[in-house]
């Protein structure tokens, strides 16, 4: 288990950790979304007005963490496909993973 981390053969390493990437941010802005239509329901049925605060802040924050994470994976997927140079390029510029 483990040691052996070469591609299967017909596989894209590239496309397979991109795909990851994709399903990292559905995932992502799934949990976002549902966090806050909880809080929303919350603040409807006259719910704690402190936690409906919290989960709603909550909810940004985890939006935001996702961001970062998503913009540090993107990163290193791009090192893994061409190198440093590879991975540089675009950085600031990771407005595909803003949900």
């Amino acid at each position: 288990m483990g040691g052996d981390w070469r591609e299967p053969e017909g596989v894209d390493m590239s496309d397979d950790l991109r795909e990851l990437m994709g399903e990292i941010n559905y995932s992502m802005s799934q949990f976002h979304d549902r966090l806050e239509s909880r809080a929303k329901e919350m603040e409807l049925t006259g719910g704690d007005p402190d936690v409906v605060k919290k989960l709603t802040m909550g909810a940004d924050a985890m939006k935001d963490s996702a961001n970062i994470y998503l913009s540090w994976a993107r990163h290193y997927v791009a090192l893994s496909e061409g190198g440093a140079a590879e991975a540089e390029e675009g950085e600031e510029d990771s407005d595909d993973f803003q949900f």
